[in-house]
């Protein structure tokens, strides 16, 4: 130690400057980024001390006036409790002797740096309750603590017993803890008065201190100063006291009362307007806010000069102190202390200087000795000294043990958040005792007795939005966030305090993410992962470890059962690591596993429904209803069945459902239950109720996807009725919130179309749709408050009648759609604007193609003669209506591929319509009318305008392959009733012929027989068809012509050609054999009607011997006719059996047929090549070529003729006597004169 006489001359009075340890900053602002940190090494013990000053309101630091030697202290100074420029806006409260510590101390602290609570910081408490912990070993004084948990954060205030009872023998409160403490701690309570001694000291330092900053060292004295002391320092105290302590859990009106609500006008979405608004609690503010005048006297507010985050050892504290810190000169910092000379500093005053210089960052110490108030010197002493002064020698390393082993011990105990927890030990004993006071209270009448707990909810619920503002950041947080709005919920009274119950329950169902419940459940992990920061409520209470035999109670007399936990002595707490955190705070708190997006939506609505319940039960009262005006009607609950049901109903309800929608564009507002519109209800409600409409769009959405459609009917009706109560509620409609509108009417729509679809299931839908649970109901009542939820009535009703549901499915769409035209919505989110239109597109389809299938129907319910029907043009007329509506929904977002398939139909009902007039003459008279020819041509514009929309296959190869098809059987239907139902009556035979050839080749032009494919097999044997057709038509007019030689000739190399074609392409289908033996048999006779033409035997025998080689070809088709009908002789002849309807069992008697003409067409030809073949060998010499073709013709024509003869042959053995005459016929030799022919 050295004297400091000196120093105090050469420092300046007043040195505006602050440097050093800590740099103090102008009031209100935060040092973190200026304060500085030390590390200590005191008596070779080394202790890690590192302080860093997050606020400070003290003015900037002046050097201490050095007082002349003799000065008396017990004269007041001239400014002596007079408020000074130099001490700044705190007051007194700077030099630290006006006020004691108040018990919500730590709270102020924690609503401050709320970022630091549950995270970071293991004690937040003031520093002469960290000062008091400290000294338990060496103080014999009694300790009473208030102890509360926040995540991993301990909070620590002083419960002033006596104070305590005083009060609860003038207000009754508090009664349950004085008869529990005077039962089991003290039998004989009374209040223990401060001596005068007390009061002597109290006022010497008051006095020493504002002659240091005065400057002038002068001793003025104050009129009836002598009065002034005691009293004023003791009502000072006394008034603090009395205020310091609320009414138990009392809390003024302005908490039910948003101040702010009458400025806000629209209703935002985000997280952070619920903590920022709905709780009374913007981010800028303290959540004291909520308490206005209480807030002082129920101590919320951070009154201390700084705030400081100390580091001592591994211990993070935030610590509130107001000791005075000089500066100047050459000691930028310096504590100022008053001592009496004659009493030596003990080893709790050391403690207690060493510790305020630690927490403050002080390097160095100045104490001014006084004897009897007259003041003697001063001295300076350095920070890491005091440890090793004289008299008050203490080991650093044993108080940080002390520290380490106090915090163990709370933490490992004190494992309930939200609970009060009792540290107390009586003067002159050596027992600590930790209670839990909330578990007390509970068992007295009125549980919400403890004063503690409103700030304790406070503070979980500022925590949990604090972290609620950071959510996105780290997920794994969830957990922390639900446990701590579990336990605010827990301790508030439902009844007290709903806004905040309202406000902890939204941001419970805010946690779980329905936005996209796909990958919500694909991502658990993060969520689930064990937070060390808090612990479940729910988790069942684990008995305390007795592993150093000191937690539990014991049968001392002393220890008392009421005590979660005892210290049995204090000495203890000096033994290195003697206590260990051995309770690792349970890691329970992980987020809860939701398997399916079903629980998740439901854990949502459970918490949607409390804060509902909450918010109602805020303005239940009558008082907060308005009054029933006389003159105006009330409106009953019943609806005109006339405008129920129906496409026209329909239509009624969709305008009045548009004016609404664009009434609320105006802001219109109608709540039932008379919300003022601002306040926090209704801001709350209108924030639960969208979420709420969220919760059961996804719950719909999941049941869609299970096809449980009646169960999403059911969904999406909560969801609508939710959104429709939203609206009535709301006064400024978001573009957000219009979206969602949309987003439930799609899938309202997709829902009905689904139940149309399935029809045949709807007693099991109905049941579903039906079904409601007791939490649904609930929220629904909720909702009738205000709103009748009737707007989306005409969406959500299960029909039995299939063309109401496809009509309401498709006003969804359209509902949808005008939404989205309200405002920019349509730009905004052109993905969903796509979908909606797509889906009016699709559903405008499906109700065209329900009407062209009932026309369809009753076309072919009518009677072949009669005319059509105007019921069947009113369907046309409305199915061509919806194709039109479809094509333009697609067109207008470019689906090229779906606008032509909706062409393509429209295509198809115009040959439907064709189809209709084709039976309005007598069958006899038949001819191909000119509304039939009117109508396949617009099909074939619509079939081209396909085509052309698409562009090129490789858009859509399917579509378009099938859309040629389509084009390809038109041409075909048209060319094939030109032919069979020639109007001969309207135009000449060549035209007829000429379009029949036109309308041929078109339909071959479109038959794609190169593609494989799965109508590859199909278009080959449309081809065949048409090749066949044509050659016909060729013969035909070969037979029937006479004259034009040059256009006979044309006609005859045109019908071979077609022949010619059509068999290679009847040789390619194994399914076709009696086509292909009818081409060969027609091509024969058109051999023969050639070679009666013929003059020479020569050409005659050329044709005959052509005419027998295509006999010989047929044999592949007798092949395939005696495999089918082996097939058929080989199966089972049971009639259990029936035989497959193939074409063989079906064309066995087209086959007799055919065998016949081809066995008499063979028996001719061979004859008359027989007798040509006879005649020429008589004229000319002989050929040995010719010979044998004719031997081998007689033989099978004697062979033919004998098998015609018998009667009683299968079909089957007549078959193979022809393949085998066949093959014979082919091993024949060359025929002589044949031509090539396929």
């Amino acid at each position: 130690m050295g004297d400091f006489k000196e120093a105090g001359a050469e420092a300046p009075p007043a040195v505006a400057a602050a440097r050093g340890g800590l740099s103090l900053l102008s009031q209100g602002e935060s040092e973190e980024s200026s304060a500085q940190g030390s590390a200590l090494f005191l008596g070779g013990n080394e202790v890690k001390s590192r302080a860093v000053v997050k606020y400070s309101s003290a003015p900037p630091r002046t050097a201490f006036a050095r007082l002349e030697e003799k000065t008396d202290l017990k004269l007041p100074p001239a400014n002596w409790l007079r408020e000074s420029a130099k001490l700044g806006p705190a007051g007194t409260t700077i030099l630290g002797n006006s006020k004691k510590s108040k018990p919500f101390s730590s709270f102020g602290m924690a609503y401050d740096f709320i970022d630091s609570v549950g995270n970071d910081v293991d004690v937040v408490s003031d520093s002469e309750n960290i000062k008091k912990l400290l000294k338990i070993p060496y103080s014999k004084s009694h300790v009473s603590m208030a102890v509360h948990r926040i995540g991993r954060t301990l909070l620590l205030d002083e419960l002033d017993i006596q104070e305590l009872f005083m009060r609860s023998s003038q207000t009754g409160d508090w009664t349950w803890l004085k008869e529990f403490y005077q039962r089991l701690i003290d039998q004989k309570w009374q209040r223990k008065k401060k001596s005068k001694e007390h009061w002597y000291q109290k006022a010497i330092l008051s006095k020493f201190l504002y002659y240091s900053i005065n400057g002038d060292g002068a001793a003025q004295p104050v009129p009836s100063a002598a009065e002034q002391q005691e009293p004023s320092s003791s009502d000072q105290t006394s008034g603090s006291e009395g205020a310091s302590w609320p009414a138990p859990f009392e809390m003024p009106s302005s908490v039910s009362e948003d101040p702010s609500a009458s400025s806000q006008g629209s209703e935002p979405l985000e997280p952070s307007y619920i903590v920022g608004h709905v709780a009374s609690a913007p981010k800028e503010q303290n959540l004291t806010t909520l308490f206005n005048d209480g807030e002082n006297s129920q101590g919320l507010k951070n009154d201390f000069v700084r705030n400081i985050l100390w580091t001592f050892e591994d211990i993070h504290m935030l610590v509130g102190s107001n000791m005075p810190i000089f500066g100047g000169g050459r000691y930028p910092a310096v504590s100022l202390r008053l001592r009496d000379n004659n009493k030596p500093i003990n080893v709790l005053t050391g403690i207690d200087y060493w510790l305020d210089n630690l927490i403050c960052n002080v390097p160095e110490l100045v104490m001014c000795f006084h004897v009897n108030g007259i003041v003697q010197k001063y001295e300076m002493i350095k920070t890491e000294e005091i440890p090793n002064l004289e008299n008050s020698n203490f080991s650093t390393k044993v108080i940080k043990d002390i520290a380490q082993n106090i915090l163990s011990f709370l933490k490992s105990n004190c494992t309930k958040e939200g609970h009060t927890y009792w540290l107390f030990k009586a003067s002159g004993s050596d027992i600590v005792k930790l209670y839990d006071l909330t578990t007390l209270c509970e068992e007295t009448e009125d549980k919400y007795q403890n004063p503690f707990t409103m700030p304790v909810a406070i503070l979980l619920y500022k925590v949990a939005c604090n972290m609620m503002m950071k959510k996105n950041q780290n997920k794994k947080h969830y957990g922390t966030i639900r446990t701590l709005l579990l336990n605010c919920v827990k301790l508030l009274d439902k009844s007290r305090h709903p806004q905040i119950i309202a406000s902890a329950n939204y941001m419970l169902s805010e946690l779980f993410q329905l936005d996209e419940p796909k990958k919500e459940e694909s991502s658990e992990s993060p969520l689930n992962e064990n937070s060390d920061e808090s612990y479940s409520e729910e988790e069942e209470e684990m008995p305390d470890s007795d592993e150093n035999g000191s937690y539990g109670t014991s049968s001392d007399p002393s220890d008392d059962n009421k005590a979660v936990a005892i210290i049995k002595s204090v000495g203890e707490l000096s033994v290195p690591e003697k206590y260990k955190s051995i309770h690792q705070i349970r890691p329970s708190c992980a987020f809860p596993v939701c398997h399916d997006t079903e629980e998740r939506c439901r854990l949502v609505l459970s918490y949607v429904l409390e804060g509902l319940k909450s918010v109602d039960s805020s303005i239940k009262k009558e008082s907060d209803l308005p009054a029933a005006d006389p003159s105006t009607p009330i409106p009953l609950k019943y609806e005109d069945e006339s405008t129920r049901g129906g496409p026209e109903g329909l239509e009624k309800q969709m305008a009045l459902f548009l004016d609404k929608m664009g009434s609320l564009q105006k802001g219109n507002y109608s709540s039932q239950s008379g919300m003022i519109p601002g306040s926090w209800q209704h801001k709350m409600k209108l924030q639960l109720i969208l979420k709420s409409s969220k919760a059961y769009y996804v719950l719909s959405d999941a049941a869609m996807s299970l096809q449980k459609y009646g169960r999403a009917l059911r969904y999406i009706k909560l969801a609508l009725q939710s959104h429709d109560t939203y609206c009535c509620l709301c006064t400024n409609m978001l573009s957000e919130v219009l979206l969602f509108l949309s987003q439930y009417l799609t899938l309202c729509g997709d829902i009905q179309l689904m139940l149309a679809q399935n029809a045949n299931n709807r007693a099991a839908h109905l049941e579903e749709f039906n079904y409601q649970t007791k939490e649904d109901q609930e929220i629904l009542h909720s909702l009738h408050r205000e709103s009748s939820c009737q707007g989306f009535a005409w969406a959500t009703d299960l029909s039995t009648d299939l063309e109401s549901q496809l009509s309401v499915s498709c006003k969804c769409y359209e509902a949808a759609n005008e939404i989205l035209q309200f405002s920019d919505l349509k730009s905004q989110n052109p993905e969903h604007y796509v979908q909606v239109m797509k889906r009016m597109g699709n559903i405008r389809n499906e109700i065209g193609v329900f009407y062209m299938n009932q026309a369809a129907a009753l076309q072919s319910e009518r009677v072949v003669s009669k005319s059509v029907s105007a019921a069947e043009q009113q369907l046309w007329k409305k199915s061509f209506s919806c194709f039109e509506k479809g094509i333009h929904n697609f067109e207008s977002i470019e689906d090229a591929t779906n606008a032509a398939l909706l062409l393509c139909n429209t295509g198809r009902l115009m040959r439907i319509c064709a189809q209709a007039h084709c039976g309005a003459s007598d069958e006899f008279k038949r001819e191909f009318s000119p509304e039939e020819g009117l109508y396949y041509n617009k099909a074939v514009d619509y079939y081209l305008k396909a085509l052309r929309s698409l562009g090129t296959r490789d858009i859509h190869p399917a579509v378009w392959d099938s859309v040629n098809w389509e084009l390809s059987t038109t041409y075909f239907t048209m060319a094939t009733l030109q032919q069979d139902y020639a109007p001969l009556s309207r135009k000449a035979q060549e035209q007829i012929e000429k379009e029949v050839s036109e309308a041929m080749m078109k339909s071959l032009k479109y038959c794609d027989v190169d593609s494989v494919s799965a109508r590859q097999p199909l278009c080959q044997y449309r081809a065949a068809t048409i090749h066949h057709r044509l050659a016909s038509m060729y013969h035909s007019c070969l037979r029937n012509q006479v004259g034009d030689e040059h256009l006979r000739k044309q006609h005859r190399v045109l019908a071979d050609l077609h022949y010619s074609k059509a068999v290679t392409l009847f040789q390619l289908l194994k399914d076709a054999p009696c086509e292909l033996l009818r081409v060969q048999l027609e091509r024969v006779a058109f051999a023969e009607f050639q070679m009666t033409s013929q003059n020479s035997n020569v050409g005659k025998l050329k044709t005959l011997s052509g005419a027998l080689d295509i006999m010989v070809r047929t044999e592949h088709a007798f092949q395939l006719i005696r495999k089918e009908l082996a097939e058929e002789f080989d199966q089972p002849k049971s009639g259990e059996t029936a035989p497959p309807a193939d074409s063989s069992s079906l064309n066995q008697e087209e086959v007799i047929k055919l065998l016949s003409i081809f066995e008499s067409r063979l028996l001719f030809l061979l004859l008359q090549s027989i007798k040509l073949l006879s005649s020429t060998k008589k004229k000319t010499s002989s050929n040995i070529e010719e010979d044998v073709v004719l031997k081998t013709n007689k033989q099978v024509y004697s062979q033919l003729l004998r098998a015609t003869a018998n009667k009683n042959a299968t079909l089957l053995e007549r078959t193979e006597v022809i393949i085998h005459l066949l093959g014979q016929l082919g091993r024949g030799g060359s025929r002589p004169g044949s031509s090539a022919v396929q």
